[in-house]
């Protein structure tokens, strides 16, 4: 017997009961890679289950960070060793259009760490950071690190959102993404600033 889903999360009970655990990798992990799959909900969706007792909290926090990681940097793999020609030629295939790349390109001209880390709370730049940073050939080890402490965030707000909301959870993603994108993209810089602060303090040592 499944966990009772609300609303919009209904459509995925089937995939989750029949797949558990790697229907979250696996709808967390294509969307990495520019795919526009429900990502989001599912994590939403896994919180709820594992209120339920249908599914283990710590496992989804640990499958939904690993697979929000492996997608992007797969993407990013994509970006930087495909180049731009592949990307142009399939990304309509997975509705990653011109626009949208050229957008993401150009916030990630600017602030690209910041992209990085904040992008996963932003639909577009969800599915694109990661390819679009493989073009602009950032730093594998400094992607990494922003890309981890973003999704680490992701992960950890959506999950016990539904881990906690329940039945409310509707309710609350509604409200989240009319005003709560603000709050949410605030604490993912307040990550980039720390992993900066970090690492400046690392380079003075070594120096």
């Amino acid at each position: 017997m499944s966990a009772q889903l609300p609303g919009i999360f209904e459509s995925l009970a089937p995939t989750l009961d029949r797949y558990g655990y790697a229907a979250i990798v696996a709808l967390v992990g294509l969307e990495g890679v520019g795919i526009p799959l429900p990502g989001q909900l599912i994590l939403i969706a896994g919180g709820i289950y594992a209120a339920s007792g249908h599914l283990t909290l710590v496992p989804v926090l640990l499958v939904g960070l690993l697979a929000a990681v492996g997608g992007d940097n797969a993407g990013y793999a994509i970006g930087r060793y495909g180049g731009r020609g592949l990307v142009l030629r399939f990304g309509p295939y997975v509705f990653l259009s011109r626009e949208r790349l050229a957008k993401t390109e150009r916030f990630f001209a600017r602030r690209g760490h910041i992209v990085v880390s904040v992008g996963r709370f932003v639909d577009g730049l969800r599915q694109a950071s990661g390819i679009a940073a493989g073009l602009a050939r950032m730093r594998w080890r400094r992607y990494l690190a922003y890309n981890a402490a973003g999704s680490a965030v992701w992960v950890a707000v959506w999950v016990l959102a539904g881990y906690l909301a329940g039945n409310h959870i509707e309710t609350l993603y509604a409200g989240v993404q009319r005003y709560g994108i603000y709050a949410l993209a605030t604490g993912a810089a307040i990550t980039v600033a720390v992993l900066a602060g970090l690492a400046m303090r690392r380079q003075a040592v070594d120096a």
